[in-house]
């Protein structure tokens, strides 16, 4: 066994390694990269490394702003939150993908498809309070495209019986250089945490109720998925979310990453079955695909 001075010089390098090799927000750790074919073993955590500051451009896409996901949003009196004028930075959002899980090597799509480790499943939003058992879902990781133009891996929650359909539609939209921001599993700390009005997070699962309604969310089961909900926000009424999302509501804009009834998202999703929440007529879920249209 390495003597102390030894395993302490040891413990310094692999957290220079672990900080300069990964990478967006919340805590998690280094990881091994994905097979690309289905697995058993353990899943990959995401990282919290973050771009070296010296990278403010690739492309067309930019570095975040320093603030971005840190300034929350007041509360009214009624404890709502209003929808705001978009920041300039954020108008044309083009960000930067910072990788999660590592990136695939060859930079070409891969895939996998498993029973839900138990260390994912701690870092989910999932308890036995929800509508779906844990043994019902799957954890995915698929290759997405950044507004980077390079490739990246995600990760989802899904349920079992569209896991296959949903690897279908992420390869569909990697070949068709659809760009995603970021593609990562939420907790619940970070679901009903204050609103900061700028995420953009495309997921499926979280359990939790539809908006406004005590009724499960489709999310709940693993059978919806949001892509690029900032630039596909929701909006009925007054409230747009995300909040500071508002600039998107114009839905002409050239601006990429928008969902529109002729786009590779809609088409892909439709494939295999899915709705799309930019149909609704009562209100309008740009993010929005589920399998039975709620």
């Amino acid at each position: 066994m390495p003597r102390r001075g030894a395993r302490a010089a040891i413990l310094a390098a692999c957290l220079g390694l672990a900080l300069g090799g990964c990478s967006q927000v919340p805590a998690g750790r280094m990881a091994a990269p994905p097979p690309a074919s289905p697995a058993t073993s353990a899943s990959p955590t995401p990282s919290v490394a973050t771009p070296s500051p010296t990278v403010t451009h690739i492309g067309d896409a930019t570095a975040a702003p320093r603030w971005l996901g840190t300034r929350v949003l007041p509360k009214g009196p009624d404890g709502s939150v209003a929808a705001r004028a978009t920041p300039p930075e954020l108008r044309g959002r083009s960000i930067i993908t910072v990788d999660d899980l590592p990136p695939p090597a060859d930079g070409r799509f891969h895939a996998t498809v498993e029973a839900v480790p138990a260390a994912v499943l701690a870092r989910s939003s999932w308890t036995k309070a929800c509508p779906v058992a844990a043994t019902d879902l799957r954890y995915l990781t698929v290759g997405f495209r950044g507004f980077d133009g390079r490739a990246h891996t995600g990760e989802l929650l899904v349920n079992a019986k569209v896991a296959d359909d949903l690897v279908t539609v992420f390869r569909k939209l990697f070949a068709a250089n659809f760009p995603i921001e970021r593609m990562r599993i939420s907790s619940a700390a970070e679901l009903n945490g204050p609103p900061t009005g700028d995420g953009n997070t495309t997921e499926a699962f979280a359990c939790r109720p539809v908006r406004g309604q005590k009724s499960w969310s489709q999310h709940a089961y693993g059978l919806a998925v949001d892509v690029n909900p900032f630039q596909n926000p929701y909006h009925k009424g007054k409230v747009v979310l995300p909040e500071l999302a508002t600039a998107y509501l114009d839905r002409g804009s050239a601006w990429p990453g928008i969902m529109r009834p002729d786009s590779p998202a809609v088409r892909a999703f439709a494939s295999v079955g899915w709705q799309w929440g930019g149909d609704y007529r009562s209100l309008k879920d740009f993010m929005h695909f589920s399998l039975t249209g709620g």
